[in-house]
């Protein structure tokens, strides 16, 4: 079983029909490192099938973002192509606005990417910390994007999931972009595939997320170029607002804003800002700057960037970034320790040991909810709860408290938002709790450090978590509240 899931993971250059790549090497090394090479530290990001974690090399002190991506549901779900598709994208790809790719290992239940740590974090975060950026923030942050995808685009790549949480910083606060796992090449790029590893064959499949999809996606026109200006538009009108343009309570909201173009623009954007925007979430692509016959020069020459030296970008000193909220660290003993980036938890499962502390437990303010997700998020038999789309932000083994008994169960934590508790025996939903942006659908009261209740007009839930982070529940669920 185990070679027969390696043998549709693995990557082969050697085919016949692969003309194309007869003489392909890969730049990123297959090495035989394992996880246990790693001191794992707090998640970055969470995704579909996948979870991006802080490692340090032992041996080298070293610090790279491994992303680790379940092969069971990777194949379960036929994203194997996808997967292979990125890995090779990112190994061609050559730019100071993308985060480059390292080394790449696997074990019986992983795979693994070593990439660039981009200790600054995620854009949105600065968007969250600081309420929106000033427009000169924007515009250096809109540039580097813009000039990033101007490289992306130049390779014949579509990125398709362009969103401040994708647009990552250095230390020093430059900009890179990440996440190729949704990447199109198009019939004339530059990039080598090979026959085993391609994207969807029609360039309409849905992809991306909802708040940033174009309208042309939504009715099943081919991606273009266009497709990842009108991410950038939207991603502009969130720096400098705080939220995305076409934000609602649901995704079926969100796509009617976007089919009927329901744009609201804030009093305090400028002449310039306001205009870029329009254009860039224009209903035709082919009209948005940087997509038509002028190519990016008509992007780059909008007034809104009139004092950007494009020549020299990625050497200008880069806004100041808003430092992130202390994280408040927990140890707890007992029989709950499940739900921390802990080695326990991935990999073949060889000399392993636990620290007793359950590994790290990262907490942030509103923003920041994927740092507090485990590594067991991406478990298979959890996905099987999730809709499409749907990701876990946080998840824990607790106790579900009654007026004379305890029930074990995990409590799982999603984008929608929704919380849902489950039977982590009989892999059975036992209840779930999905509200709107209106803070009267729910709200968490925290009654001890370990204990919390869960409010809604029809039911209150209590719950009790043995590591102690009944307030970083709270946070997270307020979080998602407030975005």
């Amino acid at each position: 079983m185990e070679q027969e899931l390696n043998s549709k993971l693995r990557i082969q250059n050697n085919s016949p029909n692969a003309q194309r790549s007869k003489s392909f090497a890969f730049r990123a090394p297959q090495v035989n490192f394992t996880i246990q090479d790693f001191e794992l530290g707090k998640i970055y990001g969470v995704g579909s099938y996948s979870k991006v974690v802080r490692a340090k090399k032992k041996d080298t002190g070293n610090v790279y973002a491994l992303k680790i991506m379940d092969k069971k549901f990777i194949t379960k779900e036929n994203k194997t192509a996808y997967v292979k598709l990125e890995r090779i994208v990112l190994d061609q790809l050559d730019h100071p606005g993308i985060v480059p790719l390292f080394f790449t290992f696997q074990d019986t239940f992983s795979l693994y990417m070593g990439l660039e740590s981009c200790e600054g974090g995620e854009l949105f975060d600065q968007i969250t910390r600081k309420g929106r950026l000033s427009e000169e923030e924007a515009r250096f942050y809109a540039a580097e994007v813009a000039d990033a995808l101007e490289y992306i685009h130049s390779m014949g790549l579509i990125h398709r999931d362009i969103k401040p949480e994708n647009l990552l910083l250095t230390a020093d606060g430059h900009i890179k972009v990440a996440d190729f796992g949704s990447v199109k090449p198009m019939q004339d790029s530059r990039i080598t595939v090979l026959p085993n590893a391609a994207s969807d064959d029609k360039a309409c499949t849905f992809v991306g997320t909802a708040a940033y999809v174009p309208p042309e996606v939504l009715n099943s026109s081919p991606a273009t170029f266009g497709n990842d200006l009108w991410a950038l538009g939207c991603t502009l009108y969130q720096m400098l607002s705080g939220t995305s343009p076409f934000k609602d309570a649901s995704e079926w909201l969100i796509f009617q804003r976007i089919i009927a173009r329901d744009i609201r623009f804030p009093n305090h954007f400028s002449d310039e800002a306001r205009d870029l925007i329009d254009r860039l979430l224009d209903i035709d692509p082919s009209r948005r700057p940087g997509a038509g016959p002028d190519g990016y020069a008509s992007l780059k020459n909008h007034p809104f960037f009139r004092e950007v030296d494009w020549d020299s970008l990625r050497s200008q000193t880069p806004p100041c970034l808003a430092a992130e909220p202390k994280a408040h660290s927990t140890r707890s003993s007992g029989e709950d320790q499940d739900s921390s980036c802990n080695p326990s938890h991935i990999g073949d499962g060889s000399a392993r040991t636990n620290d007793g502390n359950g590994g790290t437990t990262s907490s942030s303010e509103a923003g920041s909810i994927t740092r507090l997700a485990s590594i067991d998020s991406f478990d298979s038999k959890w996905k099987q709860f999730l809709e499409p789309g749907e990701s876990v932000l946080m998840i824990s083994m607790v106790k579900k408290m009654q007026k004379l008994t305890s029930k074990k169960v995990k409590l799982i934590l999603t984008n929608k938002p929704k919380l849902i508790y489950v039977d982590p025996s009989k892999l059975v939903v036992k209840g779930n709790i999905i509200w709107s942006d209106n803070s009267n659908d729910l709200s968490i009261q925290v009654t001890s450090p370990s204990q919390f209740k869960v409010c809604t007009p029809k039911k209150v839930l209590s719950f009790e978590d043995a590591k102690q982070r009944a307030m970083q529940w709270k946070k997270a669920i307020e979080a998602l509240q407030n975005r």
